[in-house]
């Protein structure tokens, strides 16, 4: 078994367990994110009833579902995994539920969304919100107030949306007319590829359509994008891309999106942490279900970790991962894989030698500054970390622990988790942050840690 020694542990603090011996486990992870918000917006809009198996219910997916109940939609929870706490979900769209039961209608008054600090609610929902008729306003946590919408509520006015905002960022408000006149729109999504998705995820229903241009240096994230144009396929919308590969535009036609049954696969980014624990005490973790083909960033994670050390196997359906007796420094451009930066970053904090990750500029507009939270993390902990134009550089040191922030960032609070493993005495404040995505992100630590090899 594996040992776990926990640090003393200030109030308001999480003391990271310390893993005093290699980690031997199998961990089922929760359903995506990505892929659970993309499914819940699409089954609203939708033209008939769905099932959603497997919906992760985290707090930015529970908060997706009250908002598209918010806007008429029906969503019933018809089961609950008390492992992984996934749910299977009944979806009735707003335009069915009114039909079969007029009580159900919308009332006049103004609907106040909250976001949280869910990317995927504050840049999916507008343009859906917009083909309901009446004034929905949304706002979330202080944080969500400083992440950028600009670019896309832009593109939105262009297609005829009436839309208030703070300067490009929430509180903002939508004046709903009950559809969407649609067209052209040219788009800067430099900073985020959630705009492009949150366009595209509607366009089937607006009066025209859409045409949306990339005018950007740059397309961060585009496995995002694949994933939104997988899932608008198999919900029988067409999406037609042309043009440079750097400026693309996506054209999709008017119609219907078709109703369909689906099953939700596990988060591939939150296995990072715990392929991590791995990595740092040189143990074995297998992830449950890891699909054989997926448009998830986090699938990534098998290329990345094999460049720095660890064996990386598929046993049936599941992905095995041996960590090596010596993590190996990295230099990647995880432009397309920035959610995956954090543990990276603490990987390479123990790694052998100096690390670059680089093509991450876009994620000073996450959840935090990511990239000031990396260096201010890893500098309090006593080692050295560097701010690139577009990254950061990091040079390992012996490291002491302390106690550090989580900043309100699911992933920055399982990278201190990671660090905590070989790092005595860190404690994390506001451990719960994870709930983000994690439901239970303690709980399943402690019970991977004390698994015994099998």
């Amino acid at each position: 078994m594996t040992m776990v020694q926990n640090a003393h542990s200030s109030s308001d603090s999480w003391p990271a367990p310390v893993a005093l011996g290699p980690v031997h486990a199998r961990v089922v992870l929760p359903g995506s994110k990505s892929v659970t918000n993309r499914a819940l917006v699409l089954a609203a809009l939708a033209d008939g009833p769905a099932t959603i198996r497997g919906a992760l219910m985290a707090r930015d997916s529970v908060l997706m579902v009250t908002a598209l109940t918010q806007l008429g939609t029906r969503i019933e929870q018809i089961s609950q995994d008390p492992q992984t706490l996934n749910a299977d979900l009944r979806v009735i769209p707003a335009s069915i539920q009114q039909r079969k039961d007029a009580s159900s209608l919308p009332t006049s008054a103004a609907i106040n969304i909250d976001v949280g600090l869910a990317g995927t609610i504050m840049r999916f929902l507008p343009a859906a919100a917009a083909l309901h008729a009446g004034t929905i306003s949304m706002d979330g946590d202080p944080r969500s107030r400083q992440r950028p919408l600009g670019p896309m509520l832009s593109a939105l006015t262009q297609i005829g949306v009436d839309i208030d905002s703070a300067n490009g960022c929430l509180p903002l408000t939508i004046h709903g007319r009950a559809h969407v006149p649609g067209g052209a729109a040219t788009i800067d999504a430099s900073s985020s590829s959630q705009f492009v998705t949150g366009l595209l995820l509607s366009a089937a229903r607006f009066d025209q359509g859409l045409q949306l241009t990339h005018s950007g240096s740059h397309l961060p994230s585009r496995p995002h994008i694949d994933m939104t144009l997988h899932m608008l396929a198999e919900h029988s919308v067409s999406v037609l891309e042309s043009g440079p590969t750097r400026a693309p535009t996506w054209q999709v036609l008017p119609g219907p999106i078709k109703a369909i049954d689906r099953t939700i696969e596990p988060d591939l980014s939150n296995a990072a942490a715990f392929l991590a624990a791995a990595m740092v005490t040189g143990g074995e973790i297998t992830i449950a279900d890891w699909p054989t083909q997926t448009t998830q960033a986090g699938d990534a994670l098998r290329d990345l970790l094999s460049r720095m050390g660890a064996t990386v196997t598929r046993l049936g359906t599941d992905l095995h991962l041996q960590g090596p007796r010596t993590i190996r420094a990295l230099d990647a451009d995880l432009g397309e894989v920035g959610e995956l930066a954090p543990v990276l970053a603490a990987l390479c904090a123990l790694a052998e030698g100096p690390s670059r990750l680089h093509g991450i500029g876009h994620l000073r507009g996450h959840e935090t500054d990511r990239i000031a939270a990396l260096i201010d993390l890893i500098t309090t902990l006593g080692g050295d970390a560097r701010e690139l134009s577009d990254g950061l550089q990091i040079q390992p040191r012996p490291l002491h622990g302390t106690v550090v922030d989580s900043y309100q960032d699911h992933r920055m609070a399982t990278a201190a988790a990671v660090l905590g493993l070989q790092v005595p005495g860190i404690e994390i404040i506001n451990i719960a942050t994870t709930a983000k995505t994690l439901p239970d992100f303690p709980r399943m630590w402690n019970t991977m840690l004390a698994a015994r090899p099998g």
